[in-house]
């Protein structure tokens, strides 16, 4: 269930229609960044940033489903990430895990080029995964009209 206040009145948010087409290529692309970390010998920088980037893409479709688009800016994922307690109400604990790593994506994307681990990046693959299963769950319950078919 959604929290429509906070997405209604969440000044980062505009409202704007999907479609299942969408929704199918929003998860094609979860799936596909979900492969792309599983590469072998990939660098755990790698894994975190495609592991971070399903996770992202999975905020994204469930916002996506409940018809709003966040606008782009400085805090674009991070209102994306925060999203996922209003939208398939994901537990705070998760929602902090994930931001931790959209932090952890920034410092080795721009800062600090070799600071993920291997045990980070098998910790953001495995939420991501597990948030993966969650938004499809929750498109089933909630959205079945957009569900790939």
């Amino acid at each position: 269930m959604s929290s429509p206040r906070w997405l209604a009145d969440n000044p980062a948010l505009r409202t704007e229609p999907t479609s299942a087409e969408e929704i199918a290529s929003l998860l094609a692309v979860v799936d596909r960044e979900l492969a792309d970390a599983q590469i072998p010998g990939l660098s755990a920088d790698g894994k975190v940033q495609h592991a971070y980037n399903a996770a992202l893409q999975c905020a994204t479709t469930a916002l996506r489903a409940c018809g709003y688009r966040v606008r782009w800016g400085e805090a674009h994922h991070r209102v994306t990430i925060q999203s996922l307690e209003h939208t398939i109400a994901s537990d705070p604990g998760t929602v902090k895990e994930i931001d931790a790593f959209r932090r952890k994506r920034s410092n080795v994307t721009y800062d600090r080029p070799g600071a993920a681990s291997d045990g980070e990046a098998r910790n953001i693959l495995v939420l991501a995964k597990h948030l993966r299963q969650d938004v499809q769950r929750w498109l089933r319950e909630n959205h079945p009209e957009l569900m790939p078919s």
